[in-house]
């Protein structure tokens, strides 16, 4: 274990904590492994979301009932 590492208590739900160690055991990695990449995979998908509100913060506002209205115009609906 790495002196960079943190220790944390976490709370599992039984199913999930059983989940994990059988694909701990089925991964040969260890739990806290798939944990860490877990919550590396939601934070960076999060981040990612972020980025794309930053993006598109300047773009217009269209309303909702004019948005309906072109697609009737145009035929989608």
């Amino acid at each position: 274990m790495s002196t960079l590492t943190k220790r944390a208590t976490v709370y599992l739900d039984p199913a999930l904590h059983k989940a994990l160690r059988l694909q701990s055991v089925e991964t040969s990695r260890s739990v806290s492994d798939l944990i860490n990449d877990a919550v590396r995979d939601e934070l960076a998908e999060d981040a990612n979301d972020l980025a794309l509100f930053e993006a598109r913060k300047n773009e217009p506002v269209l309303d909702f009932e004019d948005f309906v209205k072109e697609l009737k115009l145009d035929g989608t609906l």
